[in-house]
């Protein structure tokens, strides 16, 4: 499965929920049209590979589209699974433009072939955002199949020489960090217009693989990088850059990675429901895509209608309603609670086992080293295999330990990482892709 997108991450600009702004309904969603996928990438949520045998006919797709249109959708991200996979991507994408709403697609890319991508532009599509994971070892890895990099990166190129806009995605984890730097080139080699990141979380197949996840302390690591990579690898080439709603919060960094932040824009809390939903290939509908199916459907094409749904159904509207007294451990006496709300809700319910209390944040993993300790996550529940599932993992504090000698990324010399250049398979040797496929 590709990466499932925040808001804001089919296009370059932004919209209500990845900006933080003051919302007005539910203007975007992400929809899975199928589970079938060609890919067996290791953190995968939704475990994907093969179709639900429910999926929506394309009759009960269509008017699936019109009841989007009707409540004011204004922007729909086509995902999977991987959507071309699905015969009638295209007819659904074309009666999505037909009703004067955006259509972009998130794919794996890794059969995104000349008469596809003339089918995307014949249908209207805007934009296709490519997932890259990595150079070319850890994204084959990653991904699990050989070849798939290559096939992503001339996915890639076909859609930067159309007139659709290329996007490109990224899921940031113990592998892919290091190689950050060089991707940020491999971006400006192919023509990308934006760069989405988000962070690996433990759901599906990612759950099965703790040792893949960053922990929480990383995050001071991560933050000053991605504020290295944007202002002098970004901006000056014209690509803009998404942190996905799970990349947070607060603190120093919010004024240069969020979009708007030079403004005063700042993350306004989870818009699961209320900015955004997600719609699965049989039909159920979410406040989010990436949140677990279990808990958080409220209703189901064709059966339910969708304003019906979205304006009543708890499992929708609970995220809004949410206030402080709703959050717990560290989160709920943070001094941004009552906005923040815990941040993501999809990271903290996987991670914790329920929303609220989310160790994924900057201000947090601050707050702790400026008292000489790192938060660390430990697993303690395994997932028992299903789509969208998720174990659960508890936090415990420890002291900080020594800064490094020299500048690294996750113990990778930083002088060795600049040296990366966007085409080269990875700069690990043989011992340590041996004990990398040891945690895929």
């Amino acid at each position: 499965m590709s990466a499932r997108p925040p808001v804001g991450a089919a296009d370059e600009r932004p919209s209500e929920l990845s900006r933080g702004a003051v919302r007005d309904g539910i203007t975007y969603c992400v929809w899975e049209i199928t589970l079938r996928c060609d890919l067996g990438c290791r953190h995968c949520g939704s475990r994907a590979g093969k179709a639900r045998p429910d999926e929506l006919s394309t009759e009960e797709c269509l008017d699936v589209v019109r009841q989007l249109d009707e409540l004011g959708v204004r922007e729909v991200t086509l995902i999977g699974g991987e959507a071309y996979l699905r015969e009638d991507w295209d007819v659904i994408a074309a009666a999505i433009v037909e009703r004067g709403m955006r259509v972009g697609i998130t794919t794996g890319g890794r059969g995104f072939d000349a008469e596809r991508v003339a089918r995307a532009v014949d249908a209207g599509v805007s934009t296709i955002s490519v997932s890259i994971d990595g150079l070319e070892r850890t994204h084959d890895l990653l991904r699990g199949a050989r070849g798939s990099w290559r096939a992503a990166v001339e996915s890639a190129e076909r859609i930067a020489a159309s007139p659709m806009r290329l996007a490109t995605n990224t899921q940031i984890n113990r592998l892919s960090m290091p190689e950050l730097v060089a991707l940020a080139d491999l971006l400006h080699e192919l023509g990308s217009k934006a760069w989405q990141l988000q962070l690996t979380v433990p759901m599906g197949r990612a759950a099965d693989r703790p040792e893949l996840l960053l922990q929480p302390y990383d995050l001071l690591e991560l933050f000053p990088l991605l504020a290295w990579i944007k202002q002098e690898k970004l901006t000056p080439r014209g690509i803009a850059a998404f942190p996905g709603n799970n990349i947070g919060y607060f603190g120093p960094y919010e004024e240069v990675l969020r979009y708007g932040g030079k403004k005063g824009t700042h993350w306004a809390g989870c818009g699961a429901g209320s900015a955004c939903i997600g719609v699965e290939a049989d039909g159920k509908i979410k406040g989010c895509p990436s949140l677990p199916s279990d808990g958080y459907t409220g209703g189901h094409f064709p059966a339910d209608a969708l304003a019906d749904v979205v304006s009543a159904a708890p499992e929708l509207t609970h995220v809004a309603q949410r206030t402080r007294a709703d959050l717990w451990g560290y989160c709920a006496s943070c001094y941004y609670a009552d906005i923040c709300k815990a941040g993501c809700t999809w990271t903290a319910q996987v991670l914790m086992g329920r929303g609220g209390n989310n160790p994924y944040c900057i201000h947090r993993q601050l707050a702790y080293e400026k008292e000489g300790l790192r938060e660390v996550l430990v697993k303690v529940e395994a997932a028992p295999g299903e789509p969208f599932d998720h174990g659960r993992f508890e936090t415990r504090l420890e002291p900080l330990g020594p800064a490094p000698e020299a500048p690294s990324v996750l113990g990778v010399p930083l002088a060795e990482l600049m040296a990366l250049t966007p085409r080269s398979p990875g700069h690990f040797d043989a011992a340590e892709g041996k004990r990398r496929l040891r945690i895929l």
